[in-house]
This record gives structure tokens, sequence and C-alpha cells, in this order.
């Protein structure tokens, strides 16, 4: 005989499966000294870089040079530094992974892996994460030697000129509609699709995804002061492309 029993659902919490929105570093070297030297380069001046941002590091880039040690508690306190939150690891060896449980991170799945199906349970609807916002900034002022732009999550629309000196940040597209003199990054979480479009092309940085090219490369004269957009040609691996802009 089937017995059905009354159940009792707690009154103080509820557990749900939730699709959050992390960053992720992957790692490609176990030299922290390296690694902090090339942070400072990318982000130490951009101090509101990141938001105490939840963050799973990618062992996966070491798999490449064979089993190497990782000092996870040297990392993870670099990480903190720059205000993010480390916490879960993945993609590393059954040594690494177990390194990385001991320092406080999760193991965080393979999301390339098959589901497993459980025909016994549903599962409970995911959280909705409010999306990062969609619409652009717009900067109507000159920017002068050492102002910095940050636009978080969006694109950038600059309608006055960028300064050398000046610089212009964007996790999406920066449109300058004036001379760009400055450093322009775009793509600054890592969007590969991200351009960078400018009246009057004259940088002293433009970089896309971490990709970038300084004013020590002179520019092509076709390009050099001229309505252009840059692209990405290849992901991270990859290379910048300047293409004029025509009437």
């Amino acid at each position: 005989m089937t017995v059905a029993l009354a159940g009792r659902a707690p009154a103080t919490f509820e557990i749900k499966s939730a699709n959050l929105p992390l960053v992720a570093l992957l790692l490609k070297s176990a030299d922290l000294a390296a690694l902090a030297g090339e942070l400072q380069d990318r982000f130490g001046d951009i101090p509101d870089f990141f938001d105490n941002d939840p963050l799973v590091i990618d062992l996966a880039p070491l798999q490449a040079q064979g089993e190497t040690a990782v000092d996870f508690a040297g990392l993870l306190a670099l990480l903190r530094s720059y205000r993010v939150l480390p916490v879960a690891a993945k993609g590393g060896s059954a040594a690494q992974m177990q390194a990385a449980l001991l320092a406080g991170l999760a193991a965080a799945p393979d999301t390339t892996a098959a589901p497993q199906r459980n025909e016994a349970a549903t599962p409970a609807a995911p959280v909705a994460v409010a999306p990062p916002p969609t619409d652009a900034m717009v900067i109507d002022k000159p920017l002068r030697s050492g102002q910095q732009v940050y636009a978080r999550g969006r694109d950038l629309v600059v309608l006055q000129m960028v300064n050398p000196g000046a610089e212009v940040i964007a996790d999406g597209h920066i449109h300058v509609y004036a001379p760009l003199r400055g450093k322009a990054i775009a793509g600054a979480r890592g969007n590969t699709e991200a351009r960078i479009f400018s009246l009057c092309l004259e940088p002293e940085l433009i970089s896309i995804a971490g990709v970038y090219r300084t004013s020590d490369v002179p520019l092509p004269a076709e390009v050099l002061g001229q309505p252009t957009q840059v692209w990405l040609d290849g992901g991270t691996e990859g290379k910048l492309v300047m293409t004029p802009l025509k009437a």
C-alpha cells in the first residue's frame, strides 16, 4: 500500500539553482610575480574596474605545461587586492583541484560536460539575474590629460576630443566623434567583438580585449588622423585591424 506523508517546507530558507554572472581568470602561468606585474599594468590605474565580482579560476591553460603547482594562498591574496572574490576553480589536475579545495575554493563544474538527468527530481527554476546596462554612456565634454572614463558593462560615446594623457575605457564599443589622441580600451572585460570608432584616429594606445597597439608603432597613413574603425581579428590571439570609415 502506498502511503503519502505530509511534508513541511522550511520557513527560514529555500534552496534553488541560480544563474549568476561570474568573471573567469584563465591562468596561463603559475608565476605569481609575473602575474602581479601584468595585473598592475592592466588594472593598476583602473581602481574601480572590479566591484567585488565573484571569480572562477580556470586552470585548464596550465595543463599544456604539464603538472604545475599553484600557490593558491598567494594567488587568492593577489586577486582580492583587485577587488575580485575568487569562489571556485575548474579545469585543473587532481592535485591542483585538491589544493584549490584546501584553499577554500569550490570545484566549478565543467560547462562543456553533458548534463546529468535526474528523473526522480524536478530542478528548481533558476533565479533571475538583472542584465547589465545596455544603454551607452555619453560624454559631451573634452577629456583632458589625466582624466579617465570607464563605461562599465556598456558602450561609451564621446562627443569631444580625447586629449593626450586621457583614457577612455568600455566593456563594449567606444565611439569618439572627435579626435582620439589619448588611450582607448574597448572590450575591457574580454569582449572580442567590441570595436573602436573615431573621426580622427591619433591615439597613444588602442586596445580591444587585451590586444593592444601603442603609438610606438606608427599607424598606417591611410588611417592616421582619419575616420577609422578598429576591430579584433582572431580573438585574443589575433591582431588589431584598422579600416577607414567612408561616407
